[in-house]
């Protein structure tokens, strides 16, 4: 855990800001839109399952002192997204997992890989966590995308709660700088 509060990454086109409980109405347009559930093979997200899905995050970021970011456009100062880590157990070994999460009509411009990409920086050069994996529905071909454009490679394809996953990981040493 780190000692100081979570920093604030910054990008060409991106501020990453821990996320706060304040982003629950801007994070309900992303849990919301029937294409990004899509994703999760889940019905979007009403006001409570929202406000509890932000809640477990925050206490996450309290726990570890590193989470999801909320991911902001800089030119208008709207957010767009989450992208961050999670540490969770995964076939029986804990890894922390770079996740990502964006508005439908901000796909496909980069954002996505962008923002992991800073986050991945973030956890090898200042975390200095030795592993990262991505957790990535079988299917889901934009997010195995970002997974490799940001150096990750597919190790394993698993069941996870009855879902077939791609798992994409990262050593520390692999790591390729941009």
């Amino acid at each position: 855990m780190l000692d100081k509060p979570e920093p604030e990454l910054e990008t060409p086109r991106l501020l990453l800001r821990p996320m706060q409980a304040t982003d629950l109405e801007a994070l309900l347009c992303i849990f919301t839109d029937p294409k990004v559930m899509a994703a999760f093979e889940s019905a979007p997200f009403d006001r409570q399952q929202m406000a509890e899905w932000l809640q477990r995050n925050l206490d996450h970021q309290a726990a570890w002192g590193y989470g999801l970011f909320s991911v902001i456009l800089r030119t208008n100062g709207l957010l767009i997204g989450d992208c961050g880590l999670e540490v969770m157990s995964v076939e029986g070994v804990q890894v922390a997992e770079l996740g990502y999460d964006f508005r439908s009509e901000y796909w496909n411009q980069g954002f996505a890989t962008e923002a992991a990409l800073a986050v991945r920086d973030y956890a090898f050069t200042i975390l200095n966590l030795p592993q990262l994996i991505s957790l990535i529905r079988v299917g889901n071909v934009a997010s195995q995308r970002v997974a490799e454009k940001i150096g990750m490679r597919c190790i394993s394809e698993f069941t996870r709660y009855g879902h077939q996953y791609w798992k994409y990981g990262q050593d520390r040493g692999a790591m390729s700088y941009r």
